[in-house]
């Protein structure tokens, strides 16, 4: 038999099997199948995994890039499940549209404020002490002198009416009689409708220069004679006769 000139040729020695070869085989099988599963919810969920291994010997199906697992068969998975809650929400909710031109206004009410005026300086009570032979004012009657009230509401002669007044500059009616008799140390109250409870109702044959003559709305000094002094609108403070058809004559104090 004729010799060959080619060398001998050997399988190479195969890596040893057991009876757990099998068992071994399969089991990294399955590994391998979980693995790929995991990394499918993870992808479809948006959950990043930062280190994904298949166990050794199973078939790569992810790889991992920048510690990142991005799986093939992520794009296959259906995630219209998972928002289908979110998409009902938006399709049933109302749509509220605002015009981009549209202007914003507030029903604010004008405020306008007032300072309070300077109140009225308090007059010092001055007790007049006349004499039977001071004089008064022009066009007061005989029986004024020797009233002492007269006497002051004479200095007054010619101060013209100012509603709300009750000083020298300008007087209203009860402005003028608080004021006079104040000088007396008597305090009137500035109305006159108050005025006419500030005494005793006297007749008018009793009446004396210096009571009162209260009527709606108004209230005067009389003078005597059938005279009075006052303070009338449109006016200044002078002497005339009583025009009032039924006069309440007050004594004050």
């Amino acid at each position: 038999m004729p010799e060959s000139s080619l060398p001998v040729r050997h399988r190479a020695a195969g890596r040893p099997t057991t009876a757990l070869t099998d068992l071994a085989h399969t089991a990294s099988g399955s590994v391998a199948r979980a693995g790929r599963r995991t990394a499918v919810v993870l992808a479809g969920s948006g959950l990043l995994a930062s280190v994904f291994a298949a166990p050794a010997g199973a078939t790569p199906s992810a790889v991992t890039v920048d510690s990142v697992a991005t799986v093939d068969s992520a794009a296959t998975v259906d995630t219209s499940g998972l928002t289908a809650g979110a998409r009902a929400a938006l399709l049933t909710a109302p749509v509220v549209i605002v015009p981009t031109d549209v202007a914003w206004t507030l029903d604010v009410p004008a405020l306008t404020v007032v300072a309070d005026p300077e109140p009225e300086p308090e007059p010092e009570p001055v007790r007049a002490t006349p004499t039977a032979s001071t004089p008064v004012g022009a066009d007061a009657p005989s029986s004024a002198n020797g009233s002492s009230v007269m006497e002051i509401a004479s200095r007054y002669l010619g101060v013209p009416y100012l509603w709300g007044g009750g000083t020298p500059s300008g007087f209203d009616c009860s402005g003028f009689t608080s004021y006079v008799w104040a000088q007396l140390g008597v305090t009137l109250p500035h109305s006159s409708a108050s005025q006419r409870s500030s005494g005793t109702v006297v007749s008018r044959a009793d009446a004396q220069p210096g009571d009162l003559i209260v009527t709606p709305g108004h209230v005067a000094l009389y003078a005597g004679d059938g005279m009075l002094i006052d303070a009338t609108p449109g006016s200044v403070i002078r002497f005339h006769k009583v025009y009032q058809s039924n006069p309440v004559f007050i004594r004050v104090g």
